[in-house]
This record gives C-alpha cells, structure tokens and sequence, in this order.
C-alpha cells in the first residue's frame, strides 16, 4: 500500500498531507482514501487529533504473557513506567471474585485501581483485588503510584509461582476510555489473572484494560512433550 510507504518515508509522529492532496496523488477517491486511513488509525499505525490532523503513530509496546511486574516489562522496553492512582478502597466480595480468591462471600478486599502509563502515556487500566485478612497491612506499606508486585515481593515476602491468565477483545466503557483518553469506539485488550503462591493460594485478582492502539502480548510457545 502506497500509504504505508508514505508513513515509513514520513517517520514516527510526522503528519500526513491533507487528504485531498492523498487523494489526488494516488488517483483514488476521498471517501476511499479516509476508509484506508481509518483503519490504519484503528490498528494504531496512525492517530488522530484535533487541531494537529493525521500523524504517524509510534510503534506498539509488546508486553510479554508472564508474571513480570508491569514496571519490569515497561522498563525492559526503554520507557518510564508510571501509574496514576484512580481509586483505593475496602471492597466487598461477591461470590465470584470470593471463590476465584479463595474466601468467603462478603469478606472484605483491598481494591486498587490505577491508569498504567508508559512514558507519561495512558496504556493501561489495572484494578486489582487483595484478600484483606491476608493482607491486612497492605495501606500501610504500599505506595499506590509504585510496583504493587516489588511491595509485596520484598517488603511482604511473597511468592508468585503461578497464574491463570485470559485475553480477549473488547470495547471500553464509557468511563475507561475517558481514563485512558481513548476513543470509546478503539479495540481494547482485556486480560483477567489470577495469581498463587506455590502452595496453591491465591495472592491476587487482576483486571487489566490496555489500550489496542498502543500495546500488543508476546509469549513463546513449546510443542507439547
């Protein structure tokens, strides 16, 4: 596509001529040339913003499918990684977060949620859910704009072994995408995890939302023995 070899000419963050003089060049009609650029701004090649036009997006971050705290795997790409404290509370535990924790209904969680950022950029949207009676000092240790797996590794001394993890795709909601300052209408990429220790008890409940346009998963695969 002689658009792609436009962009790579251009570089990343270089603005793309108006779309008639595209058009024009490429001998194609408008209408085709804006369905081009929509998609290439929907696989996140390409953003767009009011008052600056169509630019050339930067290369997705490739987070790794593994127990690595997110500020490992931002570090190990040569980004800053950040968060941005969004809310910090009891929450009370309805059956199914209770029985993926391994507790009772009704018994009491530490919520933390926080926008993930990379380079000062909002990527992410992580809500994570602590067993409270595990973790009853928890407030008091942790620093919530900080590694929450460094807090409880080394202050707390806990042990990830394992975890179950899904992904999929999915739409933000209303408010997820004003927190990530993403268009609501922009695939969204959604992983659910939950953490054990290495006699099998669970540590954690995570919900992660990443921004589709800025973040894709890597894991390496082995044949089966």
């Amino acid at each position: 596509m002689r658009l792609l070899t436009l962009m790579d000419e251009l570089g990343e963050d270089a603005v793309l001529p108006p779309e008639r003089e595209l058009a024009a060049d490429y001998g194609v009609a408008r209408s085709t040339l804006r369905s081009a650029i929509a998609e290439l701004v929907m696989e996140g090649r390409l953003r767009s913003a009011r008052g600056r036009g169509t630019y050339v997006a930067p290369p997705k971050l490739v987070q790794p499918l593994s127990l690595a705290s997110y500020t490992e795997s931002v570090r190990s790409m040569g980004m800053t990684p950040g968060r941005r404290v969004v809310t910090v509370e009891h929450h009370v535990a309805r059956p199914d977060l209770a029985e993926r924790l391994g507790i009772r209904p009704g018994d009491l969680t530490v919520h933390l949620e926080r926008v993930l950022l990379a380079d000062d950029e909002p990527i992410g949207l992580e809500s994570t859910y602590l067993p409270l009676d595990r973790f009853p000092s928890i407030l008091e240790v942790l620093r919530p704009e900080e590694s929450l797996y460094r807090c409880l590794q080394d202050d707390m001394g806990v042990v990830f072994a394992e975890a179950d993890e899904t992904v999929e795709t999915v739409l933000a909601a209303p408010r997820e995408a004003l927190l990530l300052g993403t268009n609501p209408a922009l695939p969204m990429l959604l992983t659910m995890r939950t953490s054990f220790d290495p006699d099998g008890v669970p540590i954690e409940r995570v919900r992660q939302l990443f921004r589709g346009d800025r973040i894709g998963f890597a894991t390496r695969l082995r044949a089966a023995p």
